[in-house]
Formats: C-alpha cells, sequence, structure tokens
C-alpha cells in the first residue's frame, strides 16, 4: 500500500490550486447545490467553489492532514480525512449533486467498486466528474517501448503513487462497467490553448489518445 510519506514528498503547492478545470464542467442546473470532492488535498477547491457560487455547501474527503491548508476553513462544510477505499462513505443515497475525483482513481485499488459506491450516493440528476492520467500518451509510451524504462516519478502519468492505469478505452469502461453514462470525455489537449490543440484539430484527432495527457469525464447515473 502506498504511504502517506509518498505524498508528504509531493512537489510544493501539489494539493494546493484550486480544480477550476474541474469546476468548470458543472453544468448550471447542478452549480449551487451540494459537491463532494474525493482527493479533496489542501481544500482549496472546495473553498473556491463555496465561494464563488458553485456549491452551498461542499464536503471533502482525503487521506493526508496538511497543516497550514483550508482542510479547516469554516466555509468548508465538513472535511474528513480517511482512506475511502476503507470506510462507508457518510452520505445517504441519492444525497450528493455532484462529486468530483480529480486525478484520484488511479490512485485506488478497486476504482471499479469505488465507481459503484459512489453511484449510491449520487442524485438521479446529479454528475460525477474526473479527471484519469492518459498512459498511451506518446512520451510515456517512448519511454516505455524504445527505451525500455518504466520509471516512476514524484508527479505526472507514472507518478510513483499511481496504482491503476488507464486508456480512453478503459476509462469508460470504468463508468459504463457500473452502468453509468458518460455524458462527456474530453481531452485535456481541449483545455491548453497549445500547440497540441491546433496539431489535434488539423490531423483530425487521429492522434489525439497520444498526445493526451490526462481525459475529463462528466458522467450522469
Amino acid at each position: 500500500m502506498i504511504s502517506q510519506t509518498h505524498y508528504n514528498n509531493k512537489p510544493t503547492g501539489y494539493f494546493d490550486t484550486a480544480r477550476l478545470d474541474l469546476l468548470n464542467l458543472i453544468p448550471d442546473e447542478n452549480k449551487n447545490k451540494k459537491i463532494l470532492e474525493i482527493g479533496a488535498g489542501s481544500g482549496a477547491t472546495l473553498l473556491y467553489a463555496k465561494e464563488n457560487g458553485y456549491a452551498e455547501y461542499v464536503c471533502g474527503i482525503d487521506i493526508c492532514s496538511m497543516d497550514d491548508s483550508h482542510q479547516n476553513h469554516p466555509l468548508i462544510d465538513q472535511f474528513i480525512i480517511s482512506n475511502v477505499e476503507k470506510i462507508e462513505l457518510p452520505f445517504d443515497e441519492n444525497s450528493i449533486d455532484v462529486i468530483i475525483c480529480g486525478d484520484v482513481l488511479e490512485h485506488l485499488i478497486d476504482p471499479y467498486s469505488f465507481i459503484g459506491k459512489l453511484k449510491k450516493i449520487l442524485k438521479s440528476d446529479g454528475i460525477l466528474i474526473t479527471s484519469i492520467p492518459n498512459i498511451r500518451e506518446w512520451q510515456v509510451m517512448f519511454s516505455i517501448l524504445i527505451k525500455g524504462d518504466f520509471a516512476y516519478q514524484s508527479s505526472g502519468i507514472l507518478d510513483k503513487t499511481h496504482l491503476r492505469f488507464f486508456c480512453k478505452k478503459n476509462i469508460k469502461k470504468l463508468f459504463t462497467e457500473n452502468d453509468m453514462k458518460i455524458s462527456e470525455c474530453i481531452s485535456n489537449i481541449e483545455f491548453t490553448g497549445h500547440k497540441k490543440k491546433i496539431f489535434n484539430n488539423f490531423t483530425f484527432k487521429i492522434f489525439e489518445e497520444f498526445i493526451t495527457v490526462q481525459y475529463y469525464c462528466v458522467v450522469k447515473k
């Protein structure tokens, strides 16, 4: 099992940035309601959500307790320090409007069963928003296939705390096997404004799965 020490050794600021890329995927009809963030880190995303009209109630769960963070900020309604795979999630069925899992599922032993747990507490009109790294990205594949090097790193696709690895097809199956519907599955290229986006459109997205670092999914029951 990955120890908390590995998470404590993350680069400075790793957990401190509000995930606006994920918050901005929340449709208007799901805003100003109840958000649960799994892997909430310092609480920066939850605090931003509360202060900027994304939610009226926010709750976070993270495996790490962080000093000098927002975890105990008065605007965050509830913050739980625990391993989400070892606890019963303390929420009623059909009670959460938005669940956010930003780069979390790849850290779990059994993300397939965990999605089933999230589905139970998600409202019938709620959404699950995830971001998941894509191991098919060309630099990773070049390192493995050409250099023969599967070297773990302190962050990124081959983060040493990752227990599971996914391509786009596997990401989709993670949800469809739990009888959930994917309304959006978006390459991070769409958010970069980078030359990659120009290249991707110019080549009719033929190479998209090789230049995508992570996929964003919006999922419903």
